[in-house]
């Protein structure tokens, strides 16, 4: 008789995510949960600061990949703290040192790893290591990097403006211009400045794909490498809000350039299709809207109220 075949099950790969709380983190656990068991666990739940609960929990979950977006950072709104470098250092090591435990781990750097300090435009990955960065948070992701070079199992995606869902709208430019417009407020820039940002469903898509493919170098430039200025972006979300909201920017004159050169990963992705910036921009500030009633207006005029920095 005629006997039955038994087609081998796919496996389906096991992901970690540290900090799943944080706004890419909780990005990437949305986005994720339909393609891969991906555990994101609070810290709380998994300290990475605790060596030995890190090693523990790694041997008892066998990742096949560690997705690591956790880190301590500051923002106009929330100073560094004494300890930041310790802090995002710890974190890294205490998943790094246990390689055995986990297939390969993908490291979220920045661009801070260059020094942001005279950063030229359009910076190349070869760039890297001309300078040591002056501040704690690029310091810290310099020393990872640099232990990455040498690393076999972990790759470093360096990341500049990435935007999208659950970022801070108090001081996020493209959310907060959203939500201002909701609100009936003007969109406020303190400084003119030209960036590089990447829609956050774009990173989840590029994360996925070093998830599951082999990477020819240890580092990659993430962005979109077509720079924009904060203004064009104030401009896309008039647009798309259908509403004719001013715009005001605080102190004259262009900020620091923070771009890069993109060509070492899409000829490792070959020519990646990003999202539409005006879409992207639309996809936000639908998501906003849906939030509407939650958002607090006092919250969104910080920047005016502290009359501080350059916008990022």
């Amino acid at each position: 008789g005629a006997q039955e075949v038994f087609l081998p099950v796919a496996c389906i790969m096991r992901i970690l995510i540290t900090g799943g709380s944080g706004f890419i983190g909780k990005n990437l656990a949305e986005q994720f949960a339909s393609i891969y068991e991906v555990l994101a666990p609070s810290s709380a739940e998994l300290d990475l600061l605790k060596e030995r609960d890190v090693r523990e929990y790694l041997t008892a979950h066998s990742f096949d990949v560690i997705v690591h977006t956790a880190t301590t950072r500051s923002n106009r709104r929330l100073p560094a703290p004494p300890d930041l470098l310790d802090r995002n250092c710890r974190m890294f090591f205490n998943l790094a040192r246990n390689a055995g435990r986990f297939g390969k781990m993908i490291h979220f750097g920045s661009g801070a790893e260059y020094d942001r300090t005279d950063l030229p435009p359009r910076v190349r990955e070869d760039y890297f290591d001309t300078r040591v960065p002056t501040d704690a948070y690029g310091f810290s992701k310099y020393i990872c990097a640099k232990y990455i070079e040498r690393s076999e199992r972990i790759l470093d995606l360096r990341l500049f403006g990435v935007f999208g869902p659950y970022e801070d709208y108090t001081v996020r430019f493209i959310s907060n211009a959203c939500c201002r417009v909701l609100k009936g407020l003007p969109i406020v820039l303190r400084q003119d400045v030209v960036f590089d940002y990447l829609y956050v469903k774009d990173l989840s898509r590029i994360t996925s794909w070093f998830v599951e493919n082999d990477a020819r170098h240890k580092a990659y430039n993430v962005c979109t490498g077509r720079p924009v200025a904060l203004t064009e972006l104030a401009r896309m979300v008039a647009e798309v809000s259908g509403c004719n909201p001013s715009v005001t920017v605080m102190h004259g004159g262009m900020g620091a350039e923070y771009t890069a050169d993109n060509s070492r990963l899409l000829a490792e992705m070959r020519d990646y299709q990003f999202w539409d910036l005006r879409r992207a921009i639309n996809d936000l500030y639908s998501w906003c809207k849906r939030q509407q009633s939650t958002l607090e207006a006092e919250s969104l005029r910080f920047d005016e109220k502290n009359n501080i920095g350059a916008n990022t």
